[in-house]
C-alpha cells in the first residue's frame, strides 16, 4: 500500500498538470502546499508529544503510533507544493514545438498553405495505411527530405533536409501495400492544419499538435524507394487481422480483431466504429484492462501448477507481447502497469490495493508523457478504471437481494459510466441513454468474442488456417453483438444532446461523486448527490435554451448555412455537403442540446446535389421541411429517401415554388429568382440577404423594380463582395475566404460596412446583446483570458 505521503506528492503532480489549463496554476499549488503545512504542523507537533507522552508512561497505544506514522509531516505538503509548480514547468517544457528544420516551417503563401505548390517529400513510413471517411488512404511519415516540383516534371530548387511527421493522406490505391519503416516519395501539397472554425466542431490542429504534427501533406501519387520489408509487430498485427477476416469477413472479421488488438491498430470500418460509440459500447474497441485481465487471468491458470517465478516469467512475457501488438497507447499502457503490479503483489505474496497501483501507474505515465493529462482516451481509462476500483463493489452490495452474477453485471457497467459519464458530457455534449442496459447484456458476449479473439489469434501465429477455423465460431456472437447495438441505436431517444456542460459544472459532478465515495454522510445519500447532479446538468441547458435569440453562420466552403436559435425553436436554412452535415452541423447542434429541428429550408442555393439533408435526418427528426423547385423533383431517389425519413418522425415535407414565401416560427425566407441565386430572409427584425454569383447590375436592376430591399446583413462569394457592398451598402457583410488584393480591402474599409470572412474568422454569431461575434476571435479572447 502506497504511504500517505507518496499520495500527497503523486496527486500534487497529477494537479500540477491539471492546472496548466489555469493562469499561474503552479503556483496556486504551491501556495496551497506553504498553507497545508502551516495548517497542519500544530495538529503534526501535538500528535507527537502525545505519542511521546504515551511512550515515557509506559502506556504506548498501538494506534496512536501507527497514526503517527501515517500523518505526513509538515514538509511533504511543501515538497507537495513544489511538485506541482514543477509539474506546470515539466509540461510546458514538454510541449512539442516545430524545429527549425520542421517541414511546416518550408510552408509558404497565403493563409499558411502551399496548396499551389507541388513537392516530393521523402520520408519513412510511421504507420500502417488507414481508410478515412473520405475514402482516402491515411498514414503518418517521418520527413527526410523535401523537393519543390516545377510543372509537374522535375525538381526546382536543391532539396532541403528537413524533420518532424507529416499527416499524409492519398487515394486509396496509392496507399495499398504500404508498412511501417518503408521509404517513400510523397507528391503532393503541404499545408498547416486549421483550429475548430465552428463551436463543437473537431479541432484538427489541437489533434495533431498533441501528436507533435504541424503539418499535412495532400499527396497524389507515391514512389516507393526501398522495398526491402524489415521486420515489426505490424506483420504479427497483419497477420491475426488477415487470419480472423478470412473466414468471419467484414465486419465481424475487423471487429472481433479490434476488440482484442484496439481500434487504433485495427482499420475498423467507420459505420461499426460510430454505431459502437453512439450506443455506448467504445470501451469494447479500446485495447486495455479487460484483455490484461484476460491475458493473466488464462496464464496463471495454465501455470498454477508451477513455480512461482515461472508464472511471473508467462505473465510478463503475455503483458509485454500484448503492449507491443496494441501499441504503446496510454490506457493500454496504464493496464500493463497494474498488470505488472499484480504481478509483482503474486512475487511478494501480498495483496496490491488496486487503488495505488492505479495512481502510481497514473503517475508513471504522466512522467513518461505530461502531454497525456488531456488526452481524452487516458482521462477516461483512468476514470473508468478508478471507477470500477472504487464504486463497483458497493453498489454490488446495495444489489445483495440480486444473484451475485446479476449484480456484477450491472455495477461494473454503471460503476464506469458514473465515473465517465461527465466528462463524456463536457466533450460530447451527448447521452447515450440505453447504455447501461445494453453494456448489462452485451456483457457474456463481449467475454466470449474476447477469449475466443485471444485464442485464435495465438493459434493463427503458429497455425494460420486453424486459427481462422477457430474465428469462424465467433461469427454469431460477433453479429449477434452488432444486431444489439443496431437495435439499441434505433430505440426512440437512443441518445440525447444534453448540450456541453461547462467546465464548473463538471468540477461540482465530480465533487458529488467523490465526495459520495469518501464521506460517509454522502455515501447514505447518494440519492440526492443524483438528485443535484441531474439538476446541475438540466436546469442551466433549460434555461438557456428557453431564453436564447442566437443567429449562427456556420463556417462552410459550400453554400451558407444558418441556424437560427428562438427559445428553443429551432431553424436550419441549407445543409452543404455530406462532410458539413457530419463535421459541422450535427456537432453544433448537439453542442447546443439540439434534439429536433422545427423547421428545415433547403434552398439549394448553388446547385449543389450533395446535400446533407439525409446525413441530418438519421441523427434529428426534422418536423417541417421546406424545399423550393429547385431542387430535385419528386421523383428523385434523394428526395423520396427525405421524405421516408421524415414520414419516420412524422415530419412534413413541402415543396415550394419561386419567389414562394416561407414564413415560420423565427424567419421569413423566400428564394427569389429561378435564374439568380438569391435568398432573402428576415430575422429577428432583420433583413439578410444570401447571393450567389451574381453581377452587380443586376442587383442594381433588381432593386431599381422594388424586387430587392437594401440588407442589413449580405452575404455574398469573395470575387462579388465589393461590388455588392458598394452596390448594396449593408451593415455587415459575410464572404467565405479573405483572398482580396490590398487595393480592393483598402476600397472596401472607405465604406460603413462590417466585413467578415468565414475562412479566417469562423462561424459567425449575431445575439442581441452582443451583435456579431467570430468565432475564431471570441475562442482567441477566452484563450489570451486564461
Amino acid at each position: 500500500m502506497m504511504q500517505s505521503s507518496s499520495v500527497i506528492i503523486c496527486l500534487a503532480y497529477i494537479l500540477g498538470l491539471l492546472m496548466t489549463a489555469v493562469p499561474w496554476g503552479g503556483v496556486g499549488i504551491l501556495v496551497l502546499g506553504i498553507l497545508a503545512a502551516v495548517l497542519f504542523r500544530a495538529s503534526y507537533m501535538n500528535l507527537r508529544k502525545f505519542v511521546q507522552k504515551r511512550e515515557k508512561s509506559l502506556t504506548k497505544t498501538k494506534g496512536s503510533a501507527n497514526t503517527l506514522q501515517t500523518t505526513p509531516h509538515p514538509r511533504v505538503w511543501l515538497i507537495a507544493g513544489l511538485v506541482g509548480l514543477l509539474a506546470t514547468l515539466y509540461f510546458q517544457l514538454r510541449m512539442p514545438q516545430p524545429g527549425e528544420k520542421d517541414i511546416s516551417q518550408f510552408i509558404s503563401g497565403e493563409n499558411n498553405s502551399n496548396q499551389e505548390q507541388l513537392v516530393i517529400v521523402r520520408g519513412e513510413v510511421a504507420s500502417n495505411p488507414r481508410l478515412t471517411r473520405s475514402q482516402r488512404g491515411q498514414f503518418w511519415l517521418e520527413a527526410t527530405q523535401l523537393d519543390e516540383v516545377k510543372n509537374d516534371k522535375g525538381p526546382a530548387s536543391v532539396p532541403k533536409g528537413v524533420t518532424g511527421k507529416l499527416y499524409v493522406t492519398v487515394p486509396i490505391l496509392q496507399a495499398t501495400g504500404l508498412y511501417p519503416s518503408q521509404q517513400i516519395a510523397v507528391t503532393g501539397m503541404l499545408y498547416k492544419p486549421k483550429a475548430a472554425s465552428n463551436p463543437g466542431a473537431f479541432d484538427f490542429q489541437k489533434y495533431l499538435k498533441q501528436e507533435g504534427t504541424f503539418a499535412g501533406l495532400i499527396g497524389k501519387q507515391i514512389n516507393l524507394i526501398d522495398e526491402n520489408r524489415k521486420w515489426g509487430w505490424w506483420q504479427v498485427r497483419e497477420k491475426i487481422v488477415r487470419s480472423q477476416v478470412r473466414w468471419l469477413g467484414v465486419p465481424e472479421g475487423p471487429l472481433v480483431s479490434a476488440m482484442v488488438l484496439g481500434s487504433k491498430t485495427v482499420d475498423l470500418p467507420y459505420d461499426i466504429r460510430d454505431l459502437f460509440v453512439k450506443v455506448g459500447l467504445a470501451h469494447a474497441l479500446a485495447a486495455s484492462g479487460f484483455q490484461t485481465s484476460l491475458i493473466l487471468g488464462v496464464i496463471l491458470q495454465l501455470t498454477r501448477r508451477t513455480k512461482k517465478v515461472t508464472q511471473i516469467i508467462f505473465g510478463s512475457l503475455g503483458l509485454i507481447t500484448f503492449l507491443c501488438l496494441a501499441g504503446f497507447q496510454a490506457a493500454v499502457l496504464r493496464a500493463v502497469i497494474m498488470g505488472f503490479a499484480a504481478l509483482v503483489g503474486l512475487a511478494l505474496e501480498r495483496k496490491v490495493q488496486q487503488l495505488g497501483s492505479l495512481l502510481l501507474a497514473a503517475t508513471l505515465l504522466l512522467l513518461f508523457n505530461p502531454l497525456w493529462i488531456w488526452d481524452l482516451g487516458f482521462q477516461l481509462s483512468f476514470l473508468a478504471t478508478l471507477g470500477l476500483v472504487v464504486t463497483a463493489t458497493p453498489i454490488t452490495k446495495r444489489l445483495d437481494w440480486l444473484p451475485p452474477a446479476i449484480a456484477s453485471l450491472i455495477s461494473v457497467p454503471l460503476a464506469a459510466t458514473i465515473w465517465t459519464l461527465p466528462l463524456l458530457l463536457q466533450v460530447f455534449s451527448v447521452v447515450a441513454v440505453y447504455s447501461v442496459p445494453l453494456n448489462i447484456i452485451t456483457t457474456p458476449l463481449i467475454s466470449v468474442i474476447s477469449i475466443g479473439g485471444m485464442v485464435s489469434s495465438l493459434t493463427s501465429l503458429i497455425l494460420p488456417d486453424v486459427g481462422s477455423t477457430l474465428a469462424s465460431f465467433l461469427y454469431y456472437p460477433t453479429h449477434w453483438l452488432i444486431q444489439l447495438a443496431e437495435f439499441f441505436v434505433n430505440l426512440p431517444g437512443s441518445s440525447v444532446a444534453v448540450g456541453s456542460i461547462s467546465t464548473w459544472q463538471m468540477l461540482v459532478i465530480y465533487g458529488l461523486i467523490i465526495s459520495t465515495w469518501l464521506l460517509r454522510w454522502w455515501q447514505r445519500r447518494w440519492w440526492f448527490a443524483g438528485l443535484i447532479t441531474i439538476i446541475l446538468i438540466i436546469i442551466p441547458v433549460w434555461h438557456s435554451t428557453s431564453n436564447l435569440l442566437r443567429i449562427t453562420l456556420l463556417a462552410t466552403d459550400t453554400e451558407p448555412v444558418l441556424v437560427i436559435q428562438d427559445r428553443g425553436k429551432v431553424t436550419l436554412i441549407n445543409s452543404g455537403d455530406e462532410g458539413t452535415g457530419r463535421f459541422t452541423i450535427l456537432p453544433f447542434l448537439q453542442q447546443q442540446g439540439v434534439n429536433k429541428i422545427d423547421s428545415a429550408i433547403a434552398s439549394n442555393f448553388l446547385g449543389n446535389q450533395n446535400d446533407a439533408w439525409l446525413e441530418v435526418l438519421q441523427s434529428l427528426p426534422i418536423k417541417n421541411f421546406y424545399a423550393y423547385a429547385s431542387q430535385p423533383n419528386n421523383n428523385n431517389i434523394e428526395t423520396q429517401a427525405i421524405q421516408q425519413k421524415l414520414q419516420k418522425y412524422e415530419g412534413i415535407y413541402q415543396p415550394l415554388g419561386l419567389g414562394q414565401i416561407v414564413n415560420t416560427s423565427s424567419s421569413i425566407s423566400q428564394f427569389m429568382n429561378e435564374k439568380l441565386p438569391i435568398l432573402r430572409l428576415q430575422v429577428f427584425g432583420q433583413n439578410w440577404l444570401l447571393v450567389g454569383s451574381v453581377k452587380s447590375q443586376q442587383i442594381e436592376q433588381l432593386m431599381k423594380t422594388g424586387d430587392l430591399s437594401r440588407p442589413q446583413v449580405l452575404w455574398c462569394p469573395s470575387e462579388s463582395l465589393q461590388d455588392l457592398v458598394v452596390a448594396l451598402k449593408p451593415q455587415v457583410a459575410i464572404a467565405t475566404a479573405n483572398n482580396l488584393d490590398s487595393k480592393t480591402l483598402s476600397a472596401l474599409s472607405l465604406e460603413k460596412t462590417k466585413l467578415f470572412f468565414t475562412g479566417s474568422d469562423g462561424a459567425i454569431q449575431w445575439t442581441p446583446k452582443d451583435e456579431f461575434e467570430a468565432f475564431i476571435q471570441v475562442t482567441e479572447n477566452k484563450a489570451s483570458s486564461l
